[in-house]
């Protein structure tokens, strides 16, 4: 059975949100790795001589929950991405309404949490003259701006898209949940029904 064009449309943000968060989370690793396990973001570098130094990195948590937040939400993407091709190839592809209600209530924390890490990564991240400036130990920050940088831009573009599937999924849970009345005789559809029957029966006789 082929989706619903809302839902195929859901998919396709779907992929690129996993995209998204792939690149965020794994610009964050690096850069954490590259720093030796420490977390620059919100940090104090020191200058000493002609080299900088982390000397107050923040909390490791701080560049944890932002990468571990990026990589589950790209996980999920990535596993709906597969049941829905295999549910559309194999099986019955229709959404039922709980399944929609908890698809709404994963998208509404997908779109606080990439808010929370966008705006870490935003204010936590350094001047871009630093990455410029040798650091110690030698190798210490490599390109550690760019990464920062590229997983801000991922995360902003994630929040967008997350927030265009959250509407996405309310249009598909109002059109599903508004009720079905049958036709009525006050009805303008009743009474233009009834003419044609009787006008082409009357033809008929």
């Amino acid at each position: 059975m082929a989706l619903p064009w809302l839902q195929r449309v859901e998919l396709a943000l779907f992929a690129a949100a996993f995209l998204c968060g792939a690149v965020a989370a794994a610009a964050l690793t690096r850069t954490q790795g590259s720093f030796s396990g420490r977390c620059p973001l919100y940090g104090v570098a020191t200058l000493n001589g002609s080299s900088l130094a982390l000397s107050r990195p923040s909390a490791p948590s701080l560049c944890y929950f932002v990468a571990g937040a990026s990589g589950l939400l790209a996980l999920y993407c990535l596993l709906l991405l597969l049941f829905w091709i295999y549910s559309s190839c194999i099986e019955d592809s229709h959404r039922g309404a709980i399944g929609l209600r908890i698809a709404l209530a994963i998208s509404a924390i997908a779109v606080f949490l990439v808010l929370v890490s966008a705006c870490i990564l935003r204010f936590g991240t350094s001047c871009s003259e630093a990455q410029k400036i040798p650091w110690t130990p030698p190798g210490t920050a490599l390109q550690f701006y760019s990464n920062l940088h590229n997983a801000e831009t991922s995360s902003w573009v994630n929040l967008v898209l997350w927030c265009v599937v959250l509407v996405f999924q309310v249009v598909q849970w109002k059109s599903e949940a508004t009720p079905y009345r049958p036709l009525e005789r006050g009805d303008p559809e009743w009474s233009s029904e009834t003419d044609a029957l009787v006008g082409s029966r009357l033809s008929h006789s």
